[in-house]
C-alpha cells in the first residue's frame, strides 16, 4: 500500500507557539515543524546539531516567514541549554502553549554486551531529557496560566519486546510513564500531556543504524506492507495538539498499523 497523499494545513494551531526538541532532521521532530507551521502555529525549534538546526531555520523562515520561526541549539542533557530553549519561546513569541518532546536516542545491543555508557546515553537522552523539558514546560505553562499541551514521542518498543532494545525500550516505557503521572499534575492547571507510540517511521537516520534485515522484518510486521511517514506521525501529533483533542489527558496514543 502506497502512503497516503499528503494534508493540507486547515488552521488548527493559528496563533500559537510550539517548542519542537530535535526538530532539525528529516525525521518525526523535522514533520512536526512544519506541520505545526502549515496549520498557523509560530515554532522555537531546538537541536543538538546546531548547523542543521541553522539550515532547518532558514529554510522555514523562508518559506513561512522569519517572525513564525525560532531556534536555538539544545542538547537535552544540558538542563542549562533547556531552559534557554523555553526562556526563548517566552520572550520571541510572548509565552508558550505547546511542547512536543521529539528528542530521542536509539541503538542496538544484546544486554549481555551492552555498556553502562550505552544504557545511560539513551536513557539520558531519550527518558531524562523528556522529563527535563517536560518540568521546564509545566513550569512555564502553570505560571502564565491559560493552559497548554504537552505532546511526548514514546514508540511502540515501550509495550512490544524487541531484541537489542533493552535500553531504548526502557527509555520509552519510561516516557509513557511520566506522561500519565504528568498528566495528573497539570490537570489542576488546565494543561494537557499526552503521547505517541509511532511503530516504524522511516528516515535517512534511522537508514543509518538500523541494519536492512531488521527493517525489512519490522516492515513485514506492518499490516499496509509499508513503514509509515514522519508526516503522518506528525498528524497525529497535531491532533494531540489541537483543539479536537480537548478531552484527552495521560493517553499513548500509537500510530502503528503493526500485527503483533
Amino acid at each position: 500500500m502506497s502512503a497516503p497523499q499528503y494534508v493540507s494545513g486547515h488552521g488548527l494551531l493559528a496563533g500559537r507557539t510550539a517548542v519542537v526538541t530535535a526538530a532539525a532532521g528529516a525525521g518525526i521532530g523535522g514533520a512536526t515543524a512544519r506541520r505545526f507551521l502549515e496549520e498557523g502555529a509560530r515554532i522555537v525549534i531546538g537541536d543538538a546539531h546546531a548547523r542543521r538546526l541553522k539550515e532547518t531555520e532558514q529554510a522555514f523562515a523562508e518559506e513561512f516567514g522569519a517572525d513564525r520561526v525560532a531556534a536555538l541549539p539544545c542538547d537535552v542533557t544540558d538542563e542549562t541549554q533547556v531552559r534557554a530553549l523555553f526562556e526563548l519561546a517566552e520572550r520571541t513569541h510572548d509565552g508558550l502553549d505547546i511542547i512536543v518532546n521529539n528528542a530521542g536516542l536509539g541503538g542496538t545491543a544484546e544486554l549481555t554486551e551492552m555498556t553502562d555508557e550505552q544504557w545511560t546515553k539513551v536513557l539520558d537522552v531519550t527518558l531524562n531529557g523528556t522529563f527535563r523539558c517536560t518540568r521546564a514546560a509545566l513550569r512555564s505553562l502553570k505560571a502564565a496560566g491559560r493552559g497548554g499541551i504537552v505532546v511526548n514521542n514514546a514508540s511502540v518498543v515501550g509495550w512490544r519486546a524487541q531484541s537489542g532494545q533493552a535500553h531504548y525500550a526502557a527509555a520509552k516505557a519510561g516516557v509513557m510513564a511520566l506522561t500519565r503521572c504528568a498528566a495528573i499534575e497539570a490537570a489542576d492547571y488546565g494543561v494537557r500531556v499526552n503521547a505517541v507510540a509511532p511503530s516504524l517511521a522511516m528516515h535517512p537516520h534511522l537508514v543509518k543504524v538500523t541494519s536492512a534485515e531488521l527493517l525489512d522484518e519490522l516492515t513485514a510486521k506492518e499490516a499496509f506492507g509499508r513503514y509509515a511517514e514522519p508526516w503522518e506521525v506528525a498528524n497525529v501529533i497535531v491532533f494531540l495538539a489541537s483543539d479536537y483533542s480537548s478531552y484527552l489527558t495521560g493517553e499513548v496514543v500509537s500510530v502503528s498499523s503493526q500485527r503483533a
